[in-house]
């Protein structure tokens, strides 16, 4: 009994420590995040940081993690929920980035602090790499079922690689300023770019 709950203890300390990163990430920016303040928002002495992730640099490419695993959990459960039909997943997914859930002010501050990191720490850059890859297969999948049904060759690598481009750049005009175009018309702009890609 006394192994489980120092099991959950760990768990709990290590999800509010990614929790306070991304918090701290969210108000002050990557440059003014510090292992103090990370420490003082999850409410424990600064150590604990080394002794449950080795060291900052591991809290940071975990929560980093944490992030992709959110995002990539609500576009994965949008496209189940839409069934088979290969054109009705892709619009689930399309739907699914521009929902609030990820169209979100403090998601983008998360994420602006984690691609600086990528340039600079290398467990960031790796956890980016394997995220990334992972991301373009997804739409790959996707890309390839539409095609398969339409008989139609493509390249299922650039194609991904062009989709994952556009779907990254209105999420982050959306995140800057809502007022320049609407959700709607994101998805919009994203349907007529796989439409004109398989015609």
């Amino acid at each position: 009994m006394a192994k489980a709950f120092s099991r959950e203890t760990t768990e709990v300390r290590r999800a509010a420590l990614i929790a306070a990163t991304l918090a701290s990430l969210a108000d002050r920016g990557l440059g003014a995040v510090s292992v103090r303040d990370v420490a003082k928002r999850a409410g424990v002495s600064p150590g604990l940081i080394r002794h449950h992730f080795g060291g900052f640099s591991n809290l940071l490419a975990e929560a980093y993690a944490t992030v992709v695993a959110q995002v990539d959990a609500a576009l994965d459960q949008a496209v189940a929920a839409a069934g088979d039909d290969p054109d009705l997943r892709m619009h689930a997914f399309v739907e699914a980035s521009f929902s609030e859930t990820v169209v979100d002010r403090d998601l983008l501050s998360a994420w602006l602090g984690f691609w600086g990191l990528v340039r600079t720490d290398p467990v960031t850059a790796a956890k980016h790499g394997e995220t990334y890859v992972a991301y373009r297969r997804r739409l790959e999948g996707l890309l390839e079922d539409m095609a398969t049904a339409r008989e139609r060759p493509l390249d299922l690598r650039l194609s991904a690689i062009g989709l994952s481009a556009l779907l990254d750049g209105l999420w982050l005009e959306l995140c800057l300023d809502p007022s320049t175009f609407s959700r709607n018309e994101a998805m919009q702009i994203a349907a007529r770019w796989v439409k004109a890609e398989l015609a």
